[in-house]
């Protein structure tokens, strides 16, 4: 089975790993705090903060913001559930926006969009913003949106390190905002397993993102100090190895996915042309964490996912539709409705995530396009 994503751990880093836990030092020591040191530099950011997962890194954000009960977050409609799930999980509304249809992302022009229509009874605080899939976000323009309206930005990267937004060389997305939040889930380009990094210029959150990570505790010369009520949200130490040891490969590894998705839009053109399937945009900063392409209506996925693999090929859905499920009931964009989001909802039924990492090359690319083709003939699916 050519399976969704692998993820690119060596002996290396597995011994990296082993070293840790021969040592006995499993929690906040020199791993953490050399990995943070060495993801600020290579991210270009004042202060990277490691907590257990990307999911973990959302909540912080909210909470150390102090987003709650009575307020608003933009999130669009289109993304794993996890970004709305914090939302909820702070006692604030996300109010779901839908998403470009090719990129996947919201965009500055939907946000102001939805920020002109909305009407409901919370207040609106932040803007979520998805670089869905490594697909950047025009960071500068929503930073200028929220800034006319004060509202906060809270970057959901949880895909895209190391892409890039505005005109090439560009600027890496993670700093467009108050704070961003990246996972290092195994899907993802750089994994620790588990893992997420908040990324922020401003000190004072990231003295308070440290304490809230840690039972909200802070060392002093006096011992410790306990500021606030926090969460026990730490990464370890064995994990912050494995991280370190990736790292000096990262930016190799999203160059390959840049090739390895030319090569997959070039495979794919002609089923593209068929109108079999749409492709997702290119753009140079993209940094290609999943290839996700948009099946026509007449096909049924679930079908086409299961005649991949009975042919060897592993495929997914991309992300999911909020306004379709019932946890995000209530958060349609206005506040009377219970209205779908069309594109995203279009995304979310249709969408077929293909196999997808820096180990695939030419070979795999022409194994999915000839196995896709088969499936997809007309007479298959009628």
């Amino acid at each position: 089975m050519l399976r969704l994503s692998r993820p690119n751990i060596d002996e290396a880093a597995i011994a990296a790993a082993a070293a840790v836990l021969r040592s006995g030092q499993l929690v906040q020591g020199p791993q953490v705090a050399g990995f943070e040191v060495e993801l600020q530099a290579w991210l270009g950011c004042r202060h990277a903060v490691l907590v257990s997962s990307g999911t973990a890194a959302l909540h912080l954000a909210l909470v150390a913001l102090g987003i709650g009960p009575g307020d608003a977050v933009l999130v669009p409609d289109f993304t794993f559930p996890a970004t709305g799930n914090v939302v909820r999980l702070v006692g604030a509304r996300p109010v779901l926006v839908d998403v470009d249809p090719v990129r996947y992302c919201v965009t500055p022009q939907g946000l102001e969009a939805a920020l002109a229509r909305w009407q409901g009874p919370q207040t609106l605080r932040a803007l979520m913003p998805v670089h869905e899939f490594g697909a950047p976000v025009d960071m500068a323009a929503v930073a200028a949106l929220a800034r006319d309206r004060g509202l906060h930005v809270i970057e959901d990267a949880a895909c895209a390190i190391g892409a890039r937004f505005g005109a090439m060389p560009g600027t890496l997305v993670g700093s467009g905002g108050d704070v961003a939040c990246f996972s290092l889930h195994p899907r993802k380009t750089l994994t620790t397993g588990e893992g997420g990094i908040l990324t922020t210029d401003n000190d004072e959150l990231a003295l308070r993102l440290r304490r809230l990570r840690n039972h909200g505790m802070e060392r002093s010369p006096v011992g410790l100090v306990f500021h606030e009520a926090g969460y026990n949200l730490r990464l370890t130490e064995f994990q912050a190895a494995l991280g370190r040891a990736q790292l000096p490969h990262l930016s190799g590894w999203i160059e390959q996915r840049r090739a390895l998705a030319g090569a997959y839009r070039a495979a794919l053109q002609p089923l593209a042309q068929a109108g079999l399937l749409s492709l997702p945009a290119d753009h140079a900063g993209h940094s290609w964490q999943t290839f996700m392409v948009v099946l026509s209506e007449h096909f049924d996925r679930a079908r086409v996912i299961r005649d991949l693999a009975a042919q060897g090929v592993e495929a997914n859905l991309g992300a999911q539709c909020l306004s379709a499920l019932a946890a995000f009931a209530g958060c349609a964009l206005d506040a009377n409705t219970e209205g779908v989001s069309p594109v995203a909802s279009r995304l979310y039924d249709q969408g077929l995530a293909l196999p997808f990492c820096e180990q695939y090359g030419e070979a795999e690319v022409q194994q999915v396009t000839s196995v896709l083709s088969q499936v997809l003939q007309p007479n298959r699916h009628g």
